[in-house]
């Protein structure tokens, strides 16, 4: 796992978290914060005043250039300030499906870049749209035609679109082809398009924070109403985020473990980073703040299994678990008592928050997700003590349980209000293919890592070690290619998953998509080990 990152705010609130050198580290954007944060009645009333006024005129915005909207709509999410425009935003898209489908793409008259943006568009937001509309950018031997390999902005339209296959041939070859070309042109580009290019081919729209590029489109939209918006926009989402993360801060403090296990991480900030990713809504705070405290508890007891037992305490660790009864505890470590005790006190916390909001108890739910999780440590536990690691196939399934998604995913189902009966709540045990997909990236991405993490001495498993045991002569950059390749395919099931129909509310396949998103920033380490992308993220959210 990662190391703690430094901060550029102040360390008190986060643990024993350093700041580190702002000016260094400090990202670009039009205006900086300070700017927009309210200190007084008068400012905070002068800020929404501005606000208003930007959110009329880009609502005017999409009703006076309807031959422009589709475009607005991808400016608007690109920009996360969306949500204000909903109604709006789902009716352009449904009449662009409309057309899209009933007469479907005249060659003559759209351009790739036309098409690309509208197919990704409407797959992002569930439109099932088919890739034969990109049939007329093939010849009759089913290669490329040379006119699209010099259209710059249809090829990363391209590329774009094909991040969200759902395995179909033509985007096979169409992201090869499309990274092939850009990346030969980009020495012969002006800097705007350099850059455009770049970014595409590092962090694909699709697998990508909308919050980690908000403040690059705040700069490429600058001058426009909708850019002005988004500006006054993210200096409220900071606010309160740096609101959300103070309640966690106190809060972790209050429950006393990182006072009492000193080798275990310490990272709330970290913890909160992933609800911050997925629950954009504004006004899922309380869910936001949370959704942290089963995190924090995941990576405390992987800790736990790692650094504060042996094989036979860890044993009796998992059926005290399984018991889910406090009053038997008096065999254990005093570190796992308080452990189990906390788990405890903050699931029923958690349980009985939901029940008053949403008129249902999850806390079979939660208990049997956390069983399934220890039981998972203990198979790796049990492994690493025997020595007798296994086949690559079996830590990979062992592994997408031990990653703590379907925990995460879990609690932020019932938090969101989808489970309010039994029947409901019986959907999030039945539908396993978008949970099993978002903890399979996870897993393995983590994987590709490989970084012990420096405040910790237990062991950890990988997925890239155990598949180059297994395939004599296999380099390290053919098993991280395999794996990639894998965490591709991974992702294509997903995207079927969420573009065809599926239980799930909108609000919580979206949440999902997120957390995949999240992982990269969260594991992508470069040559020392370090998180330049994590540094990045959290230098443009605080």
């Amino acid at each position: 796992m990662y190391p703690p990152p430094s901060l550029p705010i102040s360390c008190s609130a986060y643990g024993d978290q350093q700041p580190y050198d702002t000016k260094r580290h400090q990202s670009s954007s039009i205006s900086s914060k300070e700017d927009f944060m309210p200190t007084d009645i008068n400012d905070k009333q002068e800020l929404s005043i501005k606000h208003s006024k930007h959110l009329e005129e880009v609502r005017n915005l999409l009703k006076e250039e309807p031959f422009q909207t589709l475009d607005m709509v991808d400016c608007l999410q690109k920009l996360c300030i969306g949500h204000h425009f909903q109604d709006e935003i789902d009716s352009i898209l449904k009449m662009s499906y409309t057309r899209i489908s009933n007469g479907g793409v005249d060659k003559n008259d759209q351009s790739l870049f036309e098409v690309a943006r509208c197919f990704r568009i409407l797959r992002q937001e569930g439109y099932y749209v088919p890739s034969d509309v990109f049939s007329f950018i093939k010849q009759d031997d089913g290669r490329f035609k040379e006119e699209i390999a010099q259209d710059v902005k249809g090829l990363v339209a391209l590329y774009e679109a094909s991040q969200l296959s759902i395995g179909e041939c033509i985007f096979e070859g169409a992201v090869e082809f499309c990274s092939d070309r850009l990346t030969g042109m980009m020495g012969f580009l002006v800097q705007d398009e350099t850059l455009m290019v770049k970014t595409t081919l590092e962090h694909p729209y699709q697998r990508t924070s909308s919050s980690f590029l908000v403040k690059k489109f705040i700069k490429h939209y600058a001058g426009s109403a909708m850019s002005q918006l988004a500006e006054l926009e993210l200096a409220k989402v900071q606010s309160a985020h740096q609101t959300e993360v103070e309640k966690i801060s106190r809060w972790w403090k209050d429950l006393g473990l990182a006072q009492e296990l000193k080798l275990a991480r310490n990272q709330p900030l970290n913890w909160y980073l992933w609800p911050m990713a997925s629950l954009i809504d504004p006004n899922l705070s309380e869910e936001r703040v949370e959704l942290t405290k089963p995190i924090a508890l995941i990576f405390i007891i992987d800790d736990i299994y790692d650094l504060y037992g042996t094989l036979d305490e860890l044993i009796v660790f998992t059926e005290a678990v399984k018991r889910w009864d406090t009053n038997s505890l008096d065999q254990l470590p005093y570190h796992q008592r308080i452990c189990i005790q906390a788990l405890y006190d903050v699931t029923h916390e958690i349980s009985d928050r939901i029940y008053k909001k949403h008129g249902f108890n999850p806390i079979a739910y939660f208990k049997n997700t956390w069983i399934t999780l220890c039981e998972a440590f203990l198979v790796e536990a049990r492994w690493f003590a025997s020595g007798n690691l296994p086949m690559a196939a079996d830590y990979l399934k062992n592994g997408i349980v031990s990653s703590g998604a379907q925990v995460v995913i879990v609690h932020m189902f019932f938090l969101l209000g989808g489970g309010t009966s039994k029947e409901t709540a019986s959907v999030i045990n039945d539908n396993q293919v978008i949970p099993t997909s978002l903890a399979k990236i996870l897993r393995l991405w983590d994987d590709l890592g490989c970084a012990k993490d420096e405040n910790q001495d237990g062991h950890d498993g990988s997925y890239v070690m155990y598949y180059m045991k297994e395939n004599e002569g296999c380099s390290i950059q053919n098993a991280r290619e395999h794996v990639m390749s894998m965490i591709s395919d991974t992702w294509k099931q997903l995207n079927k998953e969420c573009l065809f129909q599926n239980q799930f509310s909108a609000t919580f396949t979206k949440a999902c998509v997120n957390l995949a998103r999240m992982v990269p920033i969260m594991y992508n380490y470069d040559e020392n080990h370090s998180l330049p992308l994590l540094k990045e993220y959290i230098n443009s959210m605080f």
